[in-house]
């Protein structure tokens, strides 16, 4: 699994106006199943997305299709974790445990 924290580089204002078309590259993402859950982060200085397991390289290729990306207005570092525990509510998206 891997989370994604993303950090604007640029004015919130200017990274609004891009807003609409990185919620249209999340929803296809959550729509492939690739994103468990998104969200903005408090301050609000970038956001968050928490993904199921992949292979890096392909996080890393849909990472760069993002409008914020592709716009330099944001950078995105990603953090690989195993999940070790997982709440009963989430462990049908823990692929390390066996369901």
């Amino acid at each position: 699994m891997y989370i994604v924290l993303i950090d604007y580089t640029a004015p919130v204002e200017e990274v609004d106006y891009y807003l609409a078309d990185h919620a249209k590259w999340l929803d296809r993402h959550f729509r492939s199943g690739e994103f468990l859950t998104a969200g903005r982060r408090t301050p609000h200085s970038g956001c968050v997305i928490i993904t199921r397991p992949m292979p890096r390289v392909k996080l890393e290729a849909i990472l760069a299709s993002d409008p914020f990306h592709l716009r330099r207005l944001a950078r995105h570092e990603i953090v690989e974790f195993g999940a070790t525990r997982t709440a009963p509510e989430l462990r049908l998206v823990n692929e390390a445990l066996a369901v």
